[in-house]
Parts: C-alpha cells; sequence; structure tokens
C-alpha cells in the first residue's frame, strides 16, 4: 500500500518484494513436533513398525522434558518427527482439528502386518482410496496419532505428509501461498464424502513433505487438543519471514531473534486457524546439527 505511517516506514520489505522473495527464499519443512506420553515406548513402535531410526535424543532436566528426533534418514535433508515427553504427563488429548501423518511404503500390506505382529492399531485395512488407484492403510501409535501408510516406489522422503483441518480452505491456500511461499501441488474435492483436500508444500509430492490441508464441508471449528504441537520449516532470514507473515495477516507469537542459550535465530507464528509454525535460520539449523 501506498501508506506513510511510522508502521509502513518500519516494514523491512514491500509487499511485492516479499511476494519475490518467499518465492526464492530457500525454505524445507525440518520436522513436525508433538507430545507423548511414553518416549520409549513411541520409539520402539516407530524403529521396529515403521522403519524409522531414533537420529538423536535431548534431555533438558532443569526443563522437566526430553526430545527424541526419528525419522528415514539424516535431519539436514530429510523431514523427521520431534517428539516431547514432559515427565510425569502420560496422556495427552490429540482432539479433532490434527489428521494424520504420511508415511511412504513400498508395501503397505507388508507394513501392516508387522504393525499387527507387534500389537499395533489397525483403523483401516490396506486397500485402495475412496475413488482411486494409490493404495493406502491407517494405523495408529500408541498415543493414538493416526498415520496413513501409502503405497509408494523408493523416495527419498518416506516422512510425506502432516494432515490438519482446516474452517476455510480457500482462505488457507492463500494464506500458505503467500506468507509461507508454498505451492498449491493439487486441490481435489469430493462432494460425495463431503470433503476438500489441498496438498500445499515445497515442491512436488513424491519428493517432498508436504502438509495436507482438509476443509469437511460446513466444519468452520475444531478442537486443537494438546497433543499436536507445530511444524518447523527452514529459511534464510527469520526477520523477512516475520514480516511477510505480518502483512499476510498472520500472527507473530515469537519475535524474529535468537534463541537463548544456542543463538539459533527463530520466529514462530500461528495461520488463520491457529496452527503454529516455526521457522527456523538455515545456518543455525545446521549448526545445531553438528554440535
Amino acid at each position: 500500500g501506498g501508506s506513510s505511517s511510522a508502521a509502513a516506514a518500519a516494514q523491512v520489505i514491500g509487499q511485492d518484494e516479499a511476494v519475490e522473495w518467499v518465492k526464492k527464499d530457500r525454505r524445507r519443512m525440518l520436522h513436525v513436533v508433538y507430545r507423548v506420553g511414553d518416549l520409549d515406548k513411541t520409539i520402539k513402535f516407530y524403529t521396529e513398525c515403521l522403519g524409522m531410526k531414533l537420529l538423536r535424543k535431548r534431555d533438558i532436566p532443569e526443563e522437566r522434558y526430553t526430545n527424541a528426533f526419528l525419522g528415514y534418514g539424516p535431519e539436514d535433508s530429510h523431514f523427521v518427527v520431534e517428539l516431547t515427553y514432559n515427565y510425569g504427563v502420560e496422556s495427552y488429548d490429540i482432539g479433532t482439528a490434527f489428521g494424520h501423518f504420511g508415511i511412504a511404503v513400498e508395501d503397505v500390506a507388508k507394513t501392516v502386518d508387522l504393525i499387527k505382529a507387534k500389537g499395533g492399531t489397525v483403523t483401516r485395512e490396506p486397500g485402495p482410496v475412496k475413488g482411486g488407484k494409490s493404495v493406502i492403510a491407517f494405523i495408529e501409535d500408541p498415543d493414538g496419532y493416526k498415520f496413513e501408510l501409502i503405497e509408494r516406489g523408493p523416495t527419498p522422503e518416506p516422512l510425506c505428509q502432516v494432515m490438519l483441518r482446516v474452517g476455510d480452505l480457500d482462505h488457507a491456500i492463500n494464506f500458505y501461498e503467500k506468507a509461507f511461499g508454498m505451492e498449491l501441488l493439487r486441490k481435489r474435492d469430493n462432494p460425495q464424502y463431503k470433503y476438500t483436500i489441498a496438498m500445499m508444500g515445497y515442491g512436488p509430492e513424491d519428493k517432498n513433505a508436504v502438509l495436507e490441508l482438509t476443509y469437511n464441508y460446513g466444519v468452520k471449528e475444531y478442537d486443537k487438543g494438546n497433543a499436536y504441537a507445530q511444524i518447523a520449516i527452514s529459511t534464510d532470514d527469520v526477520y523477512k519471514t516475520a514480516e511477510v507473515i505480518r502483512q499476510n495477516g498472520g500472527q507473530i507469537t515469537r519475535e524474529p531473534g535468537p534463541l537463548p542459550g544456542i543463538n539459533t535465530k527463530i520466529t514462530a507464528c500461528t495461520d488463520p486457524d491457529g496452527w503454529k509454525t516455526v521457522f527456523v535460520d538455515n545456518v543455525d539449523f545446521l549448526k545445531e546439527l553438528e554440535e
């Protein structure tokens, strides 16, 4: 806009420049953070049933929590999960807003058999997706988080989606495109089952982790519970990132700047539906991994 207010003068980046910059910024989905009631049990399930590797673990006794990072390859090149265990908290409410995590496997039926053999919960048997060809199944982990198993050939990014429900799909798509620089990879309306999905991401679905947004006809609000936390995304500049998010109606929940103690620069925000995202400086993130 042409406003000459103090607020406009303080802007780091103009709106046209912002659109261009966000597209060029080196962004990648780094990890998804959520809370679990029994860390060892979850690690065992993810490694034995889902084929993940335990990448690192850090205990912060003074803050009374432990983190564990698991995934299908090194954190500098793969989307991974970051589990949080808070001392003494044995269960969480997943709520109705969180959907599922997606994992690409080469043989869904075989994976499901393994999960059953290990005493896991299968909520949808392997078979073609409604009105489509791809073979999927749904399972639950020990805390009740749902995982969609998707049959796919070898892929660089097996942990391939996070599905979250939103109350206004077009509004959400617009926000993720403009504020986050994501691409709308595909959109599918399913009137028979009264829902629409949109796949958002930083590259093609078969090679990158994506955010799957689901809109259920007529449902504007969901209960977020207290289990799922946030997604972390990398950026070359957390300050510009925060500015662009503000320009596009996102709420900044943590001002951009270094974290005390580790100096990693981050900023955090919520989207129009209240979903939280943390942006992490690319260089700082890689430094943190080296330690």
